[in-house]
């Protein structure tokens, strides 16, 4: 797996493997303890779906970054 700077995903796009935009990066959590990177924190567009997401209560989405499928111009998430 290719590396990725933390700082070069900030504001890229969260689209669906169906085609759904789900909104742009804001941050990432990671656990404490083990190190490992837990959810992509996205704010989201008016029309984006929550059905792979929990909505905070500031608003934004918590996708698991277990579902990240690919890192390129944009952030493709698994929608199955």
């Amino acid at each position: 797996m290719s590396e990725v700077m933390a700082r070069d995903l900030q504001g890229k796009s969260i689209v669906g493997t169906d085609g759904t935009t789900f909104g742009t990066l804001y941050n990432v959590t990671m656990d404490h303890e083990s190190g490992m990177l837990c959810n992509l924190i996205v704010e989201p567009h008016k029309e984006s779906s929550s059905m792979v997401t929990d909505e905070t209560d500031d608003n934004r989405l918590h996708i698991p970054v277990s579902r990240v499928k690919t890192v390129n111009d944009q952030i493709i998430i698994d929608t199955d």
